[in-house]
């Protein structure tokens, strides 16, 4: 037995304790302490068997597609899938209170006219009453259509989502090589300045030395020019 199938079995115990919880609970009225503890275990198991049945109808689609079964088993699975939702509807108007005991016989499923059922989870859905075969066939046809239809939608979406995420890649790379690039060329440029800066300070050095030389050889012509004038006279 698959996921699915094991997940479903699950979800109907989960159903079927629900059903007796709340048996139990409208024993009691409802203003006792009983009453309100079992309401809030209800609301809480209720919770969790729509979100279970939520999972079972996202799940029937790819059990669909990864176990080879056959188209008989699918139209199967998707009937208990139904039943499935009609008994939640059920179990929320029952603990609502929404059709008095009555409702709540029908619930379980038997009245007093006819014997219970040995597995009410097999009881032919209302929405299924009066219909043929070949009705149900095309019904569920339908129904898995719309769902295909749905998955393809979503997958153009995410194709979508991912060509751009793809393009938005490649734009970064660009960048970033624009980013080395430049980074590379200030590198060069800061290394021609360091160059640079060392020409400028030789030539500084050598044109001081050069400024010395020339002090020297005018302070030593301006020797001259004493000694001599005077014997000049």
């Amino acid at each position: 037995m698959d996921q699915w199938l094991s997940s479903f079995e699950q979800c109907s115990r989960l159903g079927h304790e629900i059903q007796v919880k709340i048996n139990e609970r409208d024993k009691y009225p409802r203003t006792d302490t009983s009453y309100i503890k079992l309401s809030t275990q209800i609301r809480s198991s209720m919770k969790k068997f729509s979100n279970d049945i939520a999972g079972l109808k996202t799940s029937f689609i790819r059990s669909s597609t990864a176990y080879r079964i056959t188209e008989g088993e699918v139209e199967r699975r998707q009937i208990m899938l139904n039943e499935l939702i009609s008994k939640e509807k059920k179990l929320d108007h029952a603990f609502n209170n929404e059709s008095g005991s009555g409702y709540r016989q029908n619930l379980i499923g038997h009245t007093s006219s006819s014997r219970p059922s040995s597995n009410p989870w097999l009881d032919e859905p209302e929405e299924y009453h009066g219909l043929a075969n070949q009705d149900i066939r095309s019904q569920q046809q339908s129904v898995i259509q719309q769902q295909d239809e749905g998955l393809d939608a979503l997958s153009k979406v995410i194709s979508h989502q991912k060509q751009m995420a793809v393009d938005i890649g490649q734009e970064v790379e660009a960048q970033n090589e624009i980013i080395d690039d430049l980074g590379d060329h200030m590198d060069r440029t800061n290394e021609r300045l360091i160059k640079e800066r060392r020409h400028i300070n030789i030539v500084d050095r050598k044109t001081g030395t050069c400024m010395y030389w020339v002090i020297i050889v005018l302070l030593f012509i301006a020797i001259i020019v004493v000694a001599v004038i005077p014997h000049s006279k």
